[in-house]
């Protein structure tokens, strides 16, 4: 794991030691917000780490670039975006020279890799081993937010061989920047898809986009500038982030998606996208049809704020968000923001009082392991997060007024996340008639001591009335 700077710089030479000089050295998902220093590598570490290789530090649609990369793909002082899609680039105030910090800018960037793709069979094996791993902690059902043609098929592989053992509700990714016919042809093709017919194991029933930038890289759009800042290398008092679309093409969006019977959503994570994107499900609500039944979603929805939120109770509008950001970036969002801008930071407590249906989920990327991966997909995690408000390395919570209760933590992994995907009376709670999938765990979680919830063990786990995991 890399945990600082140093660590991110130890990796970048030893590289530059096996690699021809000339080859790019790429890393990838590593959070400033969880580095101890809290920022970027600068262009002038990663120089002096690797002043022959090209370097790219990219953490999720952000990145830090060296002289050598920024070189290669053709990034000065006199470079300009002009192909009308988002991006920003950090210059230094004094001189116009590009800093390495690229927003958005993941096309520009000409980094290749020497790594050997895996063949279908092994993506095949491993996503079989990633779902036997959810398995292990409980889980029974999982939404994939950003599926393709290759991950559909993979899934449907599965299914075929009767290797399925989790159920999957997807969701397709299409490119928000394509022309708008191009992604009404998408949609069109989506809802005739022989997946969008219910299936209890595999239900292509969703369409995500993306229209703002990372909480963790500094490029979240908010209502509010990020200010300037240190830990996100940002250098503009007036910058508020980045946003994807103008509200008229969102607008069009979520509701061809909803008119074909797909649930929209979208990545947006500063209050000011979340906003945006609440706006746009009640322009359709209020010009063409009631959106309730459609459950339009937000994916994250970490900054939000009073009003979005008696919006989304009117309109019937959904979120699914992810505890694990609150506990590994809580410490570092506060040290920027502070306690007033966070008070709106995953507000369980609030959303539950107006009735707002909001689901646990985990973002999981990279790595298997309870523990070992970039964020941790354990529910019980999850739950003593939404229980306790606890940041890592802070003795503090954050915001404790928003702490939910036991029964609200569990409805947020089991009802409520069956009800943002349609299922709420199949799934979701033991109830005569219901799908036979249950855990049995090595406590109570209503009664054991609040701490003791995190590192709950799972002794068994059934999926349609079928054992997939026993503790050895």
């Amino acid at each position: 794991p890399m945990d600082s700077i140093a660590d991110v710089l130890d990796y970048v030479r030893k590289r530059a030691a096996i690699l021809p000089p000339g080859q790019w050295i790429v890393i990838r998902q590593v959070f400033i917000t969880r580095l101890r220093e809290r920022r970027y590598p600068t262009r002038q570490e990663l120089d002096q780490a690797a002043p022959n290789h090209p370097v790219v530090f990219s953490t999720g649609p952000d990145a830090s670039l060296n002289s050598l990369a920024l070189k290669q793909c053709g990034i000065d002082r006199n470079f300009q975006i002009t192909d009308g899609k988002p991006g920003f680039i950090e210059r230094d105030p004094q001189t116009g020279e590009p800093t390495g910090i690229l927003r958005s800018c993941g096309r520009f960037i000409k980094a290749t890799s020497s790594a050997r793709q895996p063949t279908e069979e092994e993506r095949r094996e491993w996503l079989r081993r990633l779902l036997a791993a959810y398995n292990e902690v409980g889980i029974t059902s999982v939404t994939d937010r950003g599926v393709g043609e290759g991950s559909i098929n993979l899934y449907k592989s599965l299914l075929d061989r009767g290797q399925l053992t989790c159920r999957v509700f997807l969701t397709y990714y299409v490119d928000a920047q394509a022309p708008i016919e191009k992604i009404a042809e998408t949609v069109r093709r989506l809802s005739a898809h022989p997946l969008h017919q219910y299936n209890p194991w595999l239900w292509l029933r969703g369409l995500k986009f993306y229209l703002d930038g990372g909480m963790l890289t500094g490029s979240a759009y908010m209502r509010q500038p990020w200010g300037v800042s240190q830990i996100y290398s940002i250098t503009d008092p007036n910058y508020r982030g980045m946003i994807f679309l103008e509200p008229e093409k969102l607008y069009q969006i979520v509701k061809l998606a909803m008119a074909n019977q797909l649930q929209p959503t979208a990545h947006a994570v500063g209050d000011g996208a979340v906003h945006a994107l609440v706006e746009a499900y009640e322009r359709v609500n209020r010009q063409d049809f009631p959106v309730r039944e459609h459950r339009p979603c937000i994916c994250h929805a970490n900054f939000m704020a009073a009003d979005t939120i008696e919006l989304m109770a009117r309109l019937g509008v959904v979120a699914d968000m992810q505890p694990i950001w609150l506990y590994m970036d809580g410490s570092t969002l506060l040290a920027h923001f502070g306690q007033d801008r966070l008070r709106y930071f995953q507000p369980y407590k609030t959303l539950f009082e107006k009735g707002v249906i909001v689901g646990g989920g985990s973002d999981h990327m990279q790595k298997i392991g309870r523990r070992r991966s970039i964020n941790s997909y354990d529910p019980f995690l999850g739950m003593w997060t939404v229980l306790r408000r606890l940041p890592r390395w802070t003795k503090e919570p954050l915001h404790p007024e928003q702490c939910v209760d036991r029964q609200q933590a569990i409805r947020l992994y089991t009802i409520q996340n069956a009800y943002l995907t349609f299922e709420e009376k199949q799934k979701g709670s033991l109830e005569p008639g219901k799908l036979a999938d249950f855990i049995v765990l090595d406590r109570d979680i209503l009664t054991c001591p609040v701490d003791e919830v995190a590192d709950i063990q799972v002794l068994q786990t059934w999926v349609g009335g079928r054992e997939v995991y026993a503790h050895p």
